[in-house]
């Protein structure tokens, strides 16, 4: 579709972070160019996700400070590099988390790249959508459906698309699903899982009646503090709380040939547990990052669900406050940070 443009300005407003464990500072910045393959995203909305708070709070690795954090990216197609041919100036696209593949290693001749040696990562890596702009590949950029605004579809990019992934490892056979902490992601599989005909468990911190009650409201059969019991043996298990000790929990609600999905980038150590919980076969798996298909079955499913994003619109220069908030366990549903022109 060769270089065309909306003309876009030369510098543009983001939130910076310098240094781990600091807040972000905004930050007047150059407005970056495309490259072959790529596009300049002009951006509308993006969603505030537990992993920014993992990178903020330094428990990522050799982040290239500084960076700006973001990978639940909604906006418009302002600019298309060369050799672009799947968007169009103009067009609405979603950005999410794997940013990148060199489509040459082991795991992406596989047919896995989500596990590519080389990948990068939007908001980790690459700087991403808490500014006004960002670039992005075409491969990783994502029409979304109509019938979402631009701050409903923002969480689907990664509690969506990390949830979805998340649920696919549960299994076919799947009947009874128990999700580890109600959040962004958790309130979108439970939608999911209940429209597909799964009896949905739902555990939360202890005390969180709130969270509880959103889920029962969501088709959630049974709500929960963590340390419960559920009323019927798990299928399967999603944990979403980066908390180490839910493995052991969640092993022993477990039926036997279970599995627990663990959904997260980080969590806390897990605790020593006693083999006769993981016996009988139960299993252990965690999810990494996300492949296109997952992003395209989602997008697909999403409104024929439908699919209610549960959000929270808050400016972009209040991008701390967000994150204080789901630090702090604040939040239901998902904040999204909404970006002035």
């Amino acid at each position: 579709m060769g270089d065309t443009a909306m003309n876009p300005p030369n510098s543009m407003l983001a939130m910076v972070l310098e240094r781990p464990l600091e807040k972000l500072r905004p930050t007047t910045v150059p407005v970056p160019s495309p490259g072959a393959g790529q596009v300049l995203v002009r951006v509308t909305a993006c969603g505030v996700c537990r992993t920014d708070l993992h990178l903020v709070d330094g428990e990522l690795p050799d982040a290239p400070l500084p960076i700006i954090p973001g990978h639940e990216i909604v906006g418009t197609v302002a600019v298309a590099g060369e050799g672009v041919d799947r968007f169009r100036v103009g067009d609405r696209v979603g950005v999410p988390w794997l940013g990148w593949t060199c489509g040459s290693c082991r795991f992406c001749t596989m047919g896995r790249e989500n596990l590519c040696d080389e990948a990068r990562y939007t908001g980790y890596t690459l700087n991403g959508g808490y500014a006004q702009y960002t670039v992005a590949d075409q491969r990783y950029c994502f029409p979304l459906p109509a019938s979402y605004d631009d701050v409903e579809a923002a969480p689907l990019l990664c509690a969506g698309l990390i949830g979805y992934r998340s649920y696919r490892l549960c299994g076919a056979d799947c009947e009874h699903l128990g999700i580890y902490g109600f959040g962004a992601a958790a309130h979108i599989v439970a939608q999911i899982a209940v429209h597909h005909g799964k009896t949905v468990s739902a555990f939360t911190r202890p005390g969180d009646t709130t969270a509880q009650q959103f889920a029962l409201r969501l088709g959630a059969a049974w709500a929960g503090d963590s340390t419960s019991t559920p009323p019927h043996e798990l299928d399967a298990a999603i944990i979403f709380a980066p908390v180490g000790s839910l493995v052991p929990a969640a092993l022993r609600a477990l039926r036997k040939g279970g599995r627990v999905v663990c959904g997260g980038i980080h969590m806390s150590d897990i605790p020593t547990f006693p083999y006769s919980i993981l016996w009988h076969e139960r299993e252990i798996v965690s999810v990494a990052n996300l492949e296109r298909r997952d992003a395209e079955e989602l997008l697909a499913i999403a409104p024929e669900v439908p699919v209610r994003t549960e959000v929270e619109p808050v400016p972009l220069e209040r991008a701390n406050e967000a994150l204080t908030r789901l630090r702090d366990g604040r939040l239901s549903g998902a904040a999204v940070l909404t970006i002035p022109e």
